[in-house]
């Protein structure tokens, strides 16, 4: 079972979750002391175990042995609902391709409530967990970003936020609108909203202010005109190639982030990456 689990408010929590919680053989959580909160908080006694990138690299064949067996496995969590990033995905995947049923119990999930809150939802999003660090993938997301017509949604720590908003305005523009939501469902859950341009300045004014588990909501591009479409698709891949990609990982990642066919996108990228003549 994948268990969706509150992302603070502990009431969120739903009773069908109780009852996954109270039924299974064992939990499976990345950080097993904030899930042993949990389970004490509505007097739970399960065996709780650790998944994390290790457990996955080294006993996937075990846990799914186990799962043949017939045990019942619950897999939540630090907060919300899991497989968005963290390890339980592998899992989830693997279990899938052995034929084995997954059964999924849906509840909080900090990417919906960011989206809701944020006033900027409309007809879909793009979720792309946390940007790559540094490098060629972080400018590639980043490029992939400032094109998408969705608005997307992404994670952030408090030390880094402001420097991320500031690398989305030098490829968006300082007029781009974007809410920045921390603390959801907490005591001192709190949304800025605002362009880009004044949400980084109010940031520099009060850094500290940004505390606690963030998530970022991005107004998306606005849609091209006629005939401007191919204008979006040129300069996302520009900004790709220029990042160091080759024409072929850049028309991947432009095509997916702008839902266009890739191997249209693979001859723009050719045509573009070609030698030009003097």
């Amino acid at each position: 079972m994948v268990i969706a689990t509150p992302i603070g408010n502990l009431q969120d929590i739903t009773l069908r979750a109780l009852d996954g919680l109270r039924r299974c053989d064992a939990v499976l959580a990345e950080d097993t002391r904030r899930t042993l909160k949990l389970l004490n908080a509505f007097s739970i006694e399960r065996p709780l175990e650790r998944l994390d990138d290790h457990v996955v690299r080294h006993k996937l064949g075990w846990l799914l042995d186990r799962l043949r067996g017939g045990e019942t496995l619950a897999l939540v969590s630090d907060a919300g609902t899991p497989l968005v990033s963290d390890p339980g995905g592998v899992l989830v995947r693997a279990a899938v391709e052995a034929g084995l049923r997954v059964e999924a119990l849906p509840g909080p999930s900090a990417v919906l409530v960011a989206l809701v809150i944020s006033g900027l939802a409309e007809h879909g999003f793009r979720f792309v967990g946390f940007y790559p660090r540094d490098g060629v993938a972080r400018r590639t997301a980043l490029a992939a970003t400032a094109n998408d017509v969705l608005p997307t949604v992404f994670f952030e720590s408090p030390e880094r936020t402001l420097g991320t908003l500031e690398a989305l305005e030098a490829t968006c523009g300082p007029h781009r609108r974007a809410a920045i939501c921390r603390e959801l469902t907490k005591l001192h859950e709190e949304a800025l909203r605002g362009t880009l341009g004044a949400l980084i300045a109010q940031l520099r004014e009060a850094p500290e202010s940004l505390r606690g588990e963030i998530t970022v909501v991005l107004e998306g591009h606005a849609p091209a005109a006629e005939g401007e479409g191919l204008d979006a698709v040129d300069s996302a891949l520009d900004a790709a190639l220029a990042a160091g990609m080759r024409p072929s990982d850049a028309a991947r990642e432009v095509a997916r982030a702008l839902g266009l066919k890739r191997a249209d996108v693979y001859a723009r990228a050719l045509a573009r990456s070609a030698p030009r003549e003097p």
